[in-house]
């Protein structure tokens, strides 16, 4: 298949060649069964996906894109988006969310950070939702045909490397040490701080290996590729569909031995964690108090449940709200970042110890990852569990995670917390397919 140019860094795909046209037909359930299988074998920065429990759609080539940059970054993105859809013409029978035209985006955690934002508009989008199957197909002043959806199997990345990134776990150790003290001392009530890996491979890093590993074993995220981004995040930001609003929040880790018996034990001392539970309380806050500034009903749990995952378990409480006003998902994902689970609390308080000790350019790490429709609806989480593809050597990745720091907080349990959550990318780069 022939891709159509990308539109380039600001441009308005529309201006020289015609309207955003997309068409979208009904498949056979059968073609869309395993959606990241049908992705094509091609660059990184020309795959999308947002899987979860073998729902939702994956895409590929690029019929526009933006790129933009600082505190303005989510509306640059949202007024480019608008602008692009008002004329758009959609042919679109199957209806239901993420048919008809999408754009995917991924932005960064700092409004300093050279990384930005990122809006990409794919050529094609093969989706899925319960037995309703489809393919979109995206183009300027007319939709290309409809592809054979057919692939090559992904490569499994070889002799695969870690190496320290911009702290080693002891220098890391420190600076959580430093955290606590300043903490202690009245200056915040909790921050959240990352660290991040070097990888290295003898070949080029095949992402579609890494989305079918992650999948396989973490269905229960949502399983993301943007702009050379990848990642499997447990914690949706935000979800807008017709008006009803949801955010899983997601704070206070602990992580799995494999023995059932223990790990229900080990659950059940989570769920009684003061200290884990001051971490997850200030972030359930910070979601609720972003949130209801645009909905007229409110549902905010009072405790947190425990969500098990493969590698590790976390409290996590499901905030829900109706919409009381005309404001876009992204709007939405924009208002709540960064939320206490990926900053801390104060806020401000919170970002300035982050810019003053981490040490790293978070890039597009803890930002918000997702898509939206033309009516504004969509999925935004946020791009934790992930890595991002060098641009200038696709065998090279960085991979992140973090930890939430309050005043009990043990360096060295957090570096053994930040461990864990760098399993999910380890493993979906060195592991082989699990047997079935």
């Amino acid at each position: 298949m022939t891709l159509l140019p990308e539109s380039g860094t600001h441009d308005d795909a529309r201006t020289a060649t015609g309207p955003l046209v997309a068409r979208t037909v009904p498949i056979p359930l059968s073609l869309a069964h395993d959606l990241l299988s049908v992705m094509p074998g091609i660059g990184a920065d020309q795959l999308v996906s947002w899987v979860r429990r073998g729902e939702g759609f994956v895409g590929w080539g690029r019929v526009a894109s933006t790129v933009t940059s600082g505190p303005d970054r989510f509306a640059q993105a949202e007024r480019w988006w608008q602008d692009l859809v008002s004329t758009a013409q959609v042919h679109n029978p199957v209806g239901v969310a993420g048919s008809g035209p999408i754009a995917l985006g991924s932005f960064s955690y700092s409004a300093d950070s050279p990384a930005g934002g990122t809006l990409v508009v794919p050529q094609v989008v093969v989706g899925r939702r319960g037995d309703q199957a489809w393919v979109t197909t995206l183009g300027v002043g007319s939709a290309p045909a409809v592809p054979q959806l057919e692939a090559s199997p992904p490569e499994q990345p070889i002799g695969v490397r870690f190496a320290d990134g911009a702290r080693s776990s002891p220098e890391w150790a420190s600076v959580v040490r430093s955290a606590v003290t300043r903490i202690t001392a009245g200056e915040l009530d909790k921050v959240v701080l990352a660290r991040d890996l070097e990888v290295a491979a003898d070949s080029a890093i095949d992402i579609r290996w890494l989305l079918a590993r992650l999948a396989e074993r973490y269905d229960n995220t949502w399983v993301f590729s943007v702009d050379g981004l990848v990642g499997a995040t447990p914690e949706l930001l935000v979800r807008l569909d017709k008006g009803l609003v949801h955010s899983r929040v997601l704070a206070g880790t602990i992580r799995r031995t494999g023995d059932d018996e223990h790990d229900l034990a080990l659950a059940a001392s989570l769920a009684r964690s003061s200290k884990d539970l001051e971490e997850h309380e200030y972030a359930v806050r910070s979601v609720a108090d972003a949130l209801r500034k645009h909905c007229y009903s409110m549902n905010v749990p009072e405790a947190p449940f425990v969500l098990h995952l493969t590698n590790v378990m976390h409290l996590a409480t499901d905030v829900a709200g109706v919409l009381g006003d005309r404001t876009t998902s992204l709007s939405l994902a924009a208002a709540l970042h960064p939320s206490a689970a990926v900053c801390g609390t104060p806020t401000r308080q919170a970002d300035a110890l982050i810019a003053d000790i981490e040490g790293m350019d978070r890039a597009r790490y803890a930002g918000p990852v997702g898509w939206m429709d033309a009516e504004g609806d969509g999925e935004w989480g946020i791009a934790l569990r992930c890595g991002a593809l060098v641009p200038s050597d696709p065998a090279r990745m960085r991979l992140y995670a973090g930890c939430g720091i309050v005043a009990g907080s043990d360096p060295e349990a957090e570096v053994a917390e930040s461990d864990a959550k760098f399993v999910p990318m380890r493993d979906a780069l060195t592991a082989p397919p699990l047997q079935k």
